[in-house]
């Protein structure tokens, strides 16, 4: 072999070399671009808890359980959330219900800070100006499943309020209970919690869950009407009344559908 050969195929082997590092280095940049603008979108329901939304943050920013809770806890108290005075450090009504995209550099603080952001301006849009109102609203979302409905559990949560009378709101006792669940018991009325609107008058302390828009516009914008109670016989056949004969008649057609397993 020549020299001049020898000294052609060094070259082509620097060549070679200087292109296999040139096409390494493209795809290192290319996953690590791909990494940074990656994204997984969150999507929060209406009528989810904090508990929940939580939990699915942490999947969602591949964090560890807790996580995000935490991260919560202390940006309420140090005043990132801008949380009323009433609501007292809990976040809970204000992790507003949409779909939040995370990132690479998004982290739980800034989740829950976008979404407590994206809370106050839909309370406003909604004239939601006050922490009783929140309240109310959640209560009617986990109360009913449609806009119709909702603005009349808002009507017998008023009427009852009116009168001095328990809200008696099964809703509330599963929150206290960290469940979800249509049967309550005579024992689950006992509990002693301030969220046991059975046992307690006025509202809970707090929203029971993150309403959505057509909640908070229910809250603003009751039906009119006499009601006091009411009772879901069934998805979609939810009944009203003042008259409490009545309503224990539909009680026991709501139990025969639970025993029939409708």
């Amino acid at each position: 072999m020549t020299t001049r050969t020898a000294k052609r195929q060094r070259r082509l082997a620097g060549v070679a070399a200087l292109c296999a590092l040139a096409v390494t280095a493209a795809v290192v940049l290319i996953r690590q671009y791909q990494q940074e603008w990656a994204t997984t979108p969150l999507v929060v329901s209406g009528g989810q808890r904090a508990a929940q939304v939580y939990e699915a943050a942490d999947e969602a920013l591949s964090v560890s359980a807790g996580t995000t809770k935490k991260a919560a806890e202390r940006a309420a108290r140090a005043g990132k959330l801008k949380l009323p005075a009433a609501a007292k450090g809990n976040p809970e009504g204000y992790l507003y219900p949409g779909t939040y995209t995370v990132r690479s550099e998004t982290t739980p603080t800034s989740l829950v800070a976008s979404m407590a952001k994206t809370a106050r301006k839909r309370h406003t849009a909604a004239h939601v100006d006050d922490y009783r109102t929140l309240v109310v609203a959640s209560i009617a979302q986990a109360e009913a499943d449609n806009y119709t409905d909702m603005t009349k559990v808002v009507r017998v949560i008023k009427n009852r309020l009116a009168r001095d009378m328990p809200l008696q709101m099964d809703s509330t006792i599963n929150y206290a209970l960290g469940r979800s669940t249509l049967n309550t018991s005579l024992a689950d009325t006992r509990i002693d919690s301030p969220y046991n609107t059975y046992r307690h008058k006025g509202l809970p302390p707090s929203p029971i869950n993150n309403p959505g828009r057509e909640a908070l516009k229910a809250a603003t914008s009751p039906a009119d009407g006499d009601w006091l109670y009411f009772v879901t016989v069934k998805p979609g056949d939810t009944r009203f009344t003042d008259d409490y004969e009545q309503h224990l008649k539909w009680v026991e057609e709501f139990n025969a559908e639970q025993r029939n397993g409708t």
